[in-house]
């Protein structure tokens, strides 16, 4: 968990001197918002931990075989977010996206504590690209899917027109 406090403290770092209209700029036609890059998070943070409850509470054993999920890294690559993790459009506060990524992570965190990497491995559910992944593979996931998403805040970011 100590890396994904590390890259979501910097991903809140990264846009906090920025303003609601920046945050809700759309740099180019095709391309998300930085707000909704950050509901975007939300919105995975929030589905990951709640399978990975369903999982722990009444799930089957069963293990995965390590996955190469760091290739979401890899930002040459994009796949499309499945529809349930898409943003809404909308103009969105900073206050508000804080508020949802810090009760995703308050879940999250919960969740976790107190239990082992044994239990963790013990459990599994499937990823859409990578298939099979245990919930040790998934908390990790957590944090690599926001690092690539940090890359694509700080590219939109560069795109912003200065504020006057």
């Amino acid at each position: 968990m100590e890396n994904n406090r590390q890259i979501r403290k910097n991903i809140w770092e990264t846009v906090e001197e920025l303003s609601e209209m920046q945050i809700n700029t759309r740099v180019e036609e095709d391309k998300w918002t930085i707000a909704q890059v950050l509901e975007h998070l939300y919105l995975m943070e929030k589905a990951i931990t709640a399978s990975m409850s369903r999982e722990l509470s009444g799930g089957e054993i069963r293990t995965a075989e390590s996955k190469p999920f760091f290739l979401t890294l890899d930002r040459s690559r994009s796949v499309p977010a499945p529809a349930p993790f898409v943003p809404a459009e909308g103009f969105y506060t900073l206050d508000e996206l804080k508020g949802r990524l810090g009760a995703s992570r308050e879940g999250l965190e919960r969740l976790v504590a107190g239990i082992s990497d044994e239990e963790l491995a013990q459990k599994a559910f499937p990823h859409p690209v990578f298939g099979l992944m245990d919930l040790r593979q998934w908390l990790t996931f957590i944090g690599v899917h926001e690092q690539r998403h940090w890359g694509q805040i700080e590219e939109l970011k560069m795109g912003l027109p200065s504020e006057e």
